[in-house]
């Protein structure tokens, strides 16, 4: 059951204590709660520009987040606050607002940029703020997004091709959006009305020349260009010229703000409220407040480690986890809906292995849809052990229920019977036809009561086995048979015996075919499902890639039009690579895809513990999936 968080305030969710950074149990377990997705925005900036207020607006409230009305930074370390999207019903909103950058009374200014790179890794829309305006100053004071490059990586290995690791960082990179408070100039550019984002554009174009200068004020410029792709900009008049008013903000109505002010603040709210996206990683990875708890910790406990914050080891981390979690979820639903739907005992095997099919069938689709990164299928075998166990006492719950069900009703009807043996009623002359016609009524009757179950026959069996010295006794005594019929009346029994037991063994063999071919169902699911979900995946990896490949020739066509021919020509590594990776995706991966589905097919067929036959006319079967492809 999903839970929307009932925050009434925000909650401190990284503690910075300018030596350590550390993860707020409290805040984690609020997360834990939450298994929607989530829309993630985080705010950073210079302390003391009205950053707090902004995060308060969009949580609908004017106090929350702390304002600081003195030259001291308020906000320390990451706060969090969760709260249901206004629009979107089916996610949560989580705000983080970052503490002031730039602070003098920091010990270490290295815990800004910490601070500022996980903001970046943790949210889908990251707003920078700043005062007065888009200038050189503003872009040196945002010098935090240059040193990303040695603060996160994208990989745990080297990236080949010589391509540079932060190449990778617009494919899992928040969208970014920068708003400047206190804005005073008009929005024009030689002469002409320009937008917002107009004007942000412009701000970042690279300045020419190849000095040194040149080089370091265009290199923010360069990575904000190469590492969003998605970029916005909001300009805010100031909310009121009254000083007293400006510094209790959070007090003050509406109708003593600024017209434009609150204009502007609406059209901010409204953008993130209906243009944030919800957390992805790469290949399209949902986030979920669950999954962000575990991103939170993984990426803190690595810069607290000495190590950098790397985004596929974080998925991996991640992935144990949220696979294991998928599953219990899938083998709870087999279980839940097995209880819910069998009505023990079933009238056939089959009957049950039916259900069972349909059960698995579900549990392995949401498996599929709550896991990734599963190597070499581990995950997904321990479902299959998982489901098969419970399976086996579904079956064995099954001939028990029948064996009790039997066992009573045969009980009921041999009754009378058993107090005539008792009474000697058919210790008299002609009384082995009398008894022979009792049994033949009670097997009548037995086999007129409804859903008798997997074990009728044999319960049936075994009462005619317990009668055979009783019936043999009684024809002994009959004083009415003459040798000759007594021998011919033995044989009789004998041969109803063999026939029955003959039965009994062919019914067994019937069912052990059945659960043969549930197997093989259960096998062909497993890898359906699997070759559907790599195909999702090699989609999702292809949109990714094209989506990069996309940006990158955009902004290498941008240099080019600015008149940087060396750094538009530097890009074309990491095109040329970008070009060879979709390449690999779109070819034909069919005999790849088949390879893992065969190792995928040995491993379960060990699982149930089958003769080697089998395997072989399952591997036959589903070898046709592929032929199509």
């Amino acid at each position: 059951m999903a839970s929307t968080p009932n925050m009434m305030a925000p909650i401190c969710l990284v503690e910075n204590s300018n030596e350590h950074l550390s993860v707020n149990q409290e805040a984690l377990e609020i997360l834990d709660q939450i298994s929607q997705p989530v829309v993630v925005v985080a705010i950073a900036g210079l302390y003391r520009t009205g950053k707090s207020y902004l995060m308060n607006r969009l949580a609908g409230q004017n106090h929350g987040f702390p304002l600081g009305s003195t030259v001291q930074s308020q906000t320390k370390g990451i706060w969090m606050w969760c709260l249901p999207h206004p629009y979107k019903p089916d996610c949560i909103l989580v705000l983080l607002d970052t503490e002031g950058l730039g602070d003098v009374e920091k010990g270490d200014p290295k815990n800004d940029s910490w601070i500022f790179a996980l903001a970046v890794l943790l949210c889908s829309s990251f707003v920078y703020n700043s005062l007065s305006t888009i200038n050189h100053q503003a872009l040196e004071q945002l010098h935090y997004v240059t040193e990303l490059t040695e603060l996160v990586r994208a990989k745990s290995s080297p990236t080949p091709d010589g391509v540079e690791d932060s190449a990778e960082f617009v494919s899992f990179f928040p969208d970014f959006i920068w708003t400047v408070r206190d804005f005073s100039l008009e929005l024009e550019l030689n002469g002409h009305p320009i937008t917002e984002d107009e004007y942000l554009e412009n701000a970042l174009k690279l300045i020419p020349g190849m000095s040194h200068k040149a080089q370091i004020s265009n290199l923010p410029r360069e990575c904000i260009r190469h590492f969003f792709p998605r970029r916005k900009c909001f300009v805010f008049d100031r909310p009121t010229n009254d000083k007293k008013l400006l510094a209790n903000i959070e007090k003050i109505a509406d109708n003593q703000l600024d017209p434009n002010f609150k204009e502007e603040t609406k059209n901010f709210c409204s953008y993130i409220f209906t243009q944030a996206r919800t957390k992805t990683l790469r290949e399209g990875i949902m986030i979920t407040g669950k999954r962000l708890r575990s991103l939170v910790v993984t990426y803190v406990d690595a810069i607290n480690n000495g190590s950098v914050p790397c985004l596929e080891n974080a998925m991996t981390t991640l992935a144990q986890i949220e696979n294991s979690r998928a599953i219990q979820k899938a083998a709870d639903h087999y279980s839940e809906q097995m209880a819910q739907r069998v009505n023990f005992p079933t009238h056939s095997l089959q009957e049950l292995l039916d259900l069972h099919t349909a059960c698995e069938k579900e549990a392995i689709a949401i498996f599929m849809e709550n896991s990734f990164k599963d190597d070499n299928q581990e995950f997904q075998k321990n479902l299959v052990e998982i489901i098969k166990d419970k399976q086996d006492k579904f079956l064995l719950q099954n001939e028990e229920a029948s064996v009790k069900y039997c066992q009573d009703k045969l009980e009921q009807l041999s009754k009378s019977l058993m107090e005539d043996i008792s009474a000697g009623i058919f210790s008299v002359p002609g009384g082995l036809k009398l008894y022979m016609e009792t049994k033949e009524r009670i097997e009548q009757d037995y086999w007129q009561v409804p859903r008798k179950g997997v074990k009728a026959n044999e319960v049936l069996y075994r009462f005619l086995q317990s009668q055979a010295a009783i019936e043999n006794s009684i024809l002994q005594a009959d004083k009415a048979l003459t040798d000759e019929m007594k021998v011919m009346a033995a044989e009789r029994a004998k041969k109803e015996a063999a026939e029955k037991e003959q039965e009994l063994m062919r019914q067994k063999l019937q069912e052990q075919q059945q659960q043969m071919e549930a197997q093989k169902r259960s096998l062909e699911e497993n890898i359906l499902q699997l070759k559907e979900k790599l195909e999702r995946e090699r989609e999702n990896i292809l949109r990714e890639q094209n989506m990069m490949l996309e940006h990158k020739l955009k902004v290498q066509e941008d240099l080019l039009k600015e008149g940087f021919k060396k750094k538009s020509e530097d890009m074309n590594a990491e095109i040329n690579h970008l070009r060879n990776v979709i390449d690999t995706a779109q070819s034909d991966n069919s005999p790849f895809i088949t390879k893992i589905m065969e190792r995928l097919a040995s491993e379960i067929e060990s699982i149930f513990s089958t003769s080697g036959k089998f395997l072989g006319h399952v591997l036959r079967g589903f070898g046709s999936l592929f032929k199509d492809k």
